[in-house]
């Protein structure tokens, strides 16, 4: 037998002829979905679509685990039951539901073939779902930036968030993610195509026509832009106002000519205030960590500057964005006291250990007597 055109040697290195194309051996039904774009570039090697595959198991194990969790906490603590954290559970199940539509197809695939394996119809399907619970989480962080914004900033002059208004929150996310991304599917205005290492679909930011240039400018726009104004202007006035009652409560201090007007009980209260501001901000970086590479990939792809993107340069966004339902559980409901407090009681073998607010006022009761 001769040597096989592409193979590995022993040193785990890629060896194919000169001319060997990334898409060579494709089905007719995955060069259908193939944008010509990556029909340009050479042989991935294994080991990259296998790491991609890995680290897709990692994050859908980790991602189930902590939406998992909230969801389970969070419907089953009566006490946690409020307006506010049915936009935390909704935003958990949101994440949930897309990393089981995003994570498994990608890892089995990679294991199956080197090039999607489920068809045209599953990409579209794919791409959809990722798009509509993707888009879908984004709203829901800024529906909950909208809550504290409104408690922490309006306070009593803010409007009350009651179980129908948040409601009517979920329901208008998930509304318009799905209308949104449900025109590619239709065939209305864009489309779902193969991207990066051919293993994952997505909008199609490449094809040079004016449909898919304002589909992804628009898309660009309602999932990215306008999102990205919310959540910024949301946690900065957060951010903005927890700074401002600290340099007032100095100012009254300094008139009153004392070194602080917190009490020793009330010593918990600064570091409270400061938590606040720093967990505003942690949201703010996290988010366009997460978004900003992918949304940047997008715009560069169809407006000018398809020559830099990969199949890896293009892969990494993608698997980043996807992140987001990872810290997502961390940032909106572990870091919340009431929520640990619940875990403690409800999976004590976690090991969080955080003490009821009860017994914190009863063991200062003890201490001050």
């Amino acid at each position: 037998m001769g040597t096989p055109l592409i193979y590995l040697d022993q040193s785990y290195t890629l060896h194919y002829p000169p001319g060997t194309k990334h898409t060579d051996g494709a089905s007719e039904d995955v060069l259908a979905i193939t944008h010509e774009h990556w029909t340009q570039y050479p042989p991935v090697h294994p080991f990259i679509q296998h790491t991609f595959g890995l680290l897709f198991f990692v994050l859908w194990f980790i991602s189930v685990t902590g939406n998992g969790l909230v969801i389970f906490i969070f419907l089953k603590t009566k006490t946690l039951r409020t307006p506010s954290n049915m936009l935390v559970v909704a935003l958990a199940f949101s994440d949930f539901v897309m990393i089981w539509s995003q994570a498994p197809p990608l890892f089995i695939n990679v294991f199956m073939s080197k090039h999607w394996a489920f068809g045209p119809l599953a990409c579209e399907l794919y791409g959809f779902l990722g798009g509509v619970f993707g888009c879908g989480s984004l709203w829901m962080i800024i529906m909950i930036g909208y809550d504290r914004y409104n408690v922490i900033v309006k306070g009593f002059n803010g409007m009350k968030i009651t179980p129908c208004i948040a409601f009517l929150m979920i329901v208008f996310s998930f509304a318009y993610s799905t209308a949104l991304c449900i025109l590619p599917l239709l065939k209305v205005w864009g489309s779902y195509k193969l991207e990066g290492l051919l293993l994952t679909c997505s909008f199609d930011y490449l094809t040079d026509d004016w449909i898919n240039k304002s589909f992804t400018l628009f898309f660009f726009l309602g999932c990215f832009g306008l999102p990205m104004c919310f959540i910024i202007y949301f946690y900065s006035q957060i951010v903005y106002a927890v700074v401002a009652h600290e340099r007032a409560l100095k100012a009254q201090a300094k008139k009153m000519n004392v070194e602080s007007l917190r009490s020793n009980t009330d010593a918990n209260a600064e570091s409270a205030e400061v938590r606040i501001a720093k967990v505003a901000i942690t949201n703010i970086c996290l988010w366009l960590l997460a978004w900003t590479p992918y949304a940047a990939i997008a715009m560069i792809g169809q407006f000018g500057g398809a020559h830099l993107l990969t199949p890896v340069v293009t892969q990494l966004p993608s698997f980043l964005a996807k992140t987001a339902s990872c810290f997502n559980p961390i940032v909106y409901a572990v870091s919340h006291p009431k929520y640990r407090e619940a875990l403690t009681k409800e999976l004590p073998c976690l090991g969080i250990r955080e003490e009821s607010q009860s017994n914190e006022n009863k063991t200062t009761a003890e201490t001050t007597g």
